[in-house]
């Protein structure tokens, strides 16, 4: 063989092999592309018609048209919803997401001594659904007063007063014990089983205050049998905007919010997550859902995976702090 022909055979050669490389990724981009390739499954920890659950059927439909395929919520409740977290944690199918509470993503590698799934290294933020803050609830004062002299009223009976909560390492528990070592205030915790048996003990006298969603107090409020004292958000917030901030009595530091987010199993390719909260972080951004998540009593702040890391990182650190200093255990 010539070397001219050895040049040509050459270059032919390289490029057959660019070819095939260029075709390999083409196929690559396709199958891409494609996906997902059968219905989508949400799993959610918790029962049918909690919060998690309204707000994974809400986003369903818009989700399904958005992919091209059908989204079916499944529910697995139980063990504080760690049984469902732990079952999207371990999905191996490709096309299983959970929508999960901020508990098993944050508290609960504190709480229990052992979980079956890292909250760190299985799960891939998706998307941020919404966020509540607890308000602060006591029982309706005989004569009006101030928060200030509330609080004033606090610190002098030291642990005279309690606060009910509706469990170890619940929201309301570490949101009271965050309040305590802000305000320099000690009332004792006593647990209960749901929030209503925890107002019933208030109006009753047995218990002094609690923490819970604005959607579980506020029926007690308006109806004056219970008084709101304030919001757990560091800031005012439009879902109750007569209620004063953590900043504003004097609790600097404290930003306590409840909130429900997409999230995946870290195995799923790095692109389907992306599109997935391409398409979420749209539906989320709309005015048609953020207005139905008003009305059930929660608010859209960043949707986005960055955004949902973002808090994440921080609430661990929290409530790490929290947990570890006083020694609270679940198990």
């Amino acid at each position: 063989m010539t070397s001219i022909h050895k040049r040509n055979f050459l270059m032919r050669s390289i490029q057959c092999t660019v070819a095939l490389l260029a075709a390999g990724a083409s196929l690559a981009t396709q199958a891409a592309d494609a996906w997902p390739t059968k219905p989508i499954r949400i799993i959610v920890g918790y029962p049918a018609g909690s919060s998690p659950d309204v707000q994974a059927r809400l986003i369903a439909e818009p989700l399904a048209r958005a992919l091209g395929q059908s989204v079916v919520v499944e529910n697995k409740p139980g063990a504080s919803s760690n049984i469902g977290a732990d079952a999207i944690a371990k999905a191996e199918d490709g096309h299983t997401i959970g929508v999960i509470g901020n508990g098993p993503l944050t508290s609960s590698k504190f709480l229990y001594a052992k979980l079956p799934y890292d909250p760190a290294a299985d799960f891939a933020p998706i998307a941020l659904i919404g966020t509540a803050p607890l308000v602060w609830v006591t029982a309706k004062p005989v004569a009006e007063r101030s928060v200030a002299s509330f609080i004033t009223q606090l610190k002098a009976d030291g642990d005279k007063q309690a606060y009910g909560s509706v469990g170890a390492g619940s929201g309301g528990h570490l949101g009271m014990e965050l309040l305590k070592q802000a305000l320099g205030i000690q009332p004792i915790h006593v647990p209960f089983n749901g929030g209503p048996p925890i107002l019933n003990a208030i109006i009753g006298g047995q218990v002094q205050m609690t923490l819970l969603p604005a959607s579980t107090v506020t029926p007690l409020v308006q109806a004056g049998k219970l008084e709101a004292v304030a919001v757990t958000s560091a800031k005012r917030t439009p879902l109750a905007p007569t209620l004063p901030s953590m900043d504003e009595i004097g609790a600097k530091g404290v930003n306590i919010e409840v909130w429900n987010a997409v999230m995946a199993p870290s195995r799923m390719p790095a692109a389907h997550q992306a599109r997935l909260s391409q398409e979420l972080e749209k539906i989320l951004s709309s005015r048609e859902i953020r207005q139905k998540l008003f009305l059930q009593g929660w608010k859209v702040d960043d949707p986005s995976a960055k955004g949902l890391a973002a808090r994440i990182k921080q609430d661990t650190k929290t409530y790490q702090d929290i947990i570890t200093r006083n020694k609270i255990k679940v198990d």
